[in-house]
């Protein structure tokens, strides 16, 4: 009996001889094996690089938990109590205790000029002359009927006081001589106004006429203006109503000037305040004998407050400016480690490179006045105070040659 999976063929050739076909496995079943084999080796790779990465993750979370930051380098400075003279900052533009331009009232030619550019004329110098050779002639005759009509008035008295006159005569006459006195009167006037003069002592500015060149009227000649005294004209907030007074010093200094200050009062404080701003304008004079302030210029001046009062103060370098609040880090003690401790403050007046302090601190505390940036509370420290900047109230900056 065959077997159904072998079958015998006999095909003519050779000696008669016989092919037998063996069995063979089905194609199914090799292709399923090969497939778990492949899917075995997959799921193997994944298991040992999942094994791999989370020994790895392990290995960093253990640094993690014994990981320490380490402490910051900074300086640091204690708040120090002062006795501080209150003041005041603003910026000032100065003006002339008198400012004009001189013009001309009528028109007219210029005959003489009689000042020179940036010169310093007196109160009733002449400045400009005008022709009046016209008017002048008009005075003559204007003069001549007023002699004429006073010689008419005389008689006209002798003959009324005679009754040789009726009053109507009498009045004309009188009022004939009245009329040409005013005429007369008229023309000295504008004479007299087409000679232009100093109307104070001051410096006056470069001429703006010159010879021959005929004048309209309200026409400039040159700006004239005082510069001694000069004032100093500035804004404050309305806080410092309660104790601003006239007559307080002020202290100004300009760059024009480096080293120069000058030294003046208070004279005015406007009765009202901007309802724009909520400033108010404050007027302060100060000597210039020498003219080396002018008007227009601009200065920084300071209201200084008459007493001295005790003022904590700290390096400006160690506030953190936020807006919503200005800070500084404390430094505190904790298990022989130096920590930093954050503390809100409000800050007051500053001068050079120290800023008063009106809350928020206690005099003697130690603070970190560099390197703050980077520092959050409870950050570890390190103090490197040799590596501190100088503090100076009133520092003077020099350029390195």
């Amino acid at each position: 009996m065959k077997h159904p999976a072998v079958r015998s063929i006999e095909e003519p050739g050779d000696k008669g001889e016989s092919i037998v076909e063996m069995p063979a496995r089905p194609v199914k079943a090799r292709s399923r094996r090969v497939w778990l084999l492949a899917i075995g080796a997959v799921v193997l790779a994944v298991v040992v690089l999942a094994g791999i990465k989370a020994l790895q993750i392990g290995a960093m979370i253990n640094a993690g938990k014994s990981f320490t930051i380490p402490p910051e380098t900074v300086t640091s400075a204690k708040v120090d109590q002062q006795q501080w003279r209150a003041s005041r900052a603003a910026v000032a533009t100065l003006t002339a205790v008198r400012a004009v331009t001189v013009s001309s009232e009528l028109p007219g030619l210029v005959r003489d000029i009689g000042f020179e550019n940036g010169s310093f004329v007196r109160r009733g110098d002449v400045l400009v002359k005008l022709d009046v050779s016209t008017e002048e002639a008009q005075l003559a005759a204007a003069e001549a009927d007023v002699v004429l009509a006073k010689q008419t008035l005389a008689r006209q008295q002798t003959l009324r006081e005679r009754g040789s006159s009726t009053p109507a005569e009498f009045d004309a006459a009188q009022a004939r001589a009245n009329q040409t006195t005013a005429s007369a009167a008229v023309l000295r006037a504008t004479i007299a106004k087409k000679t232009i003069r100093a109307p104070f002592d001051g410096r006056i500015a470069i001429r703006q006429v010159e010879l021959g060149q005929v004048l309209s009227p309200g026409a400039p000649i040159a700006s004239l203006q005082t510069v001694t005294p000069v004032y100093a004209d500035f804004w404050l907030p309305q806080q410092v109503l309660a104790d601003l007074r006239t007559g307080m010093q002020t202290r100004l200094v300009t760059d024009v000037f480096p080293q120069r200050s000058w030294d003046g009062l208070v004279t005015v404080v406007n009765p009202e305040v901007d309802p724009a701003t909520r400033n108010v304008r404050v007027r302060a004079t100060f000597p210039n004998t020498d003219g080396a302030l002018r008007p227009g210029m601009f200065a920084n001046v300071e209201v200084l407050s008459p007493d001295e009062r005790p003022t904590l103060v700290i390096p400006a370098t160690a506030v953190l400016y936020a807006p919503f609040g200005d800070s500084v880090f404390a430094i505190e003690t904790k298990d022989k480690q130096l920590l930093a401790k954050q503390k809100f403050v409000r800050l007051g007046e500053r001068r050079g490179d120290l800023v008063a302090v009106t809350s928020g601190l206690e005099a003697g505390e130690t603070i970190v006045s560099s390197g703050a940036f980077k520092l959050h509370n409870g950050s570890a420290l390190v103090l490197r105070n040799d590596l501190a900047p100088t503090v100076e109230a009133a520092p003077n900056p020099k350029d390195d040659k």
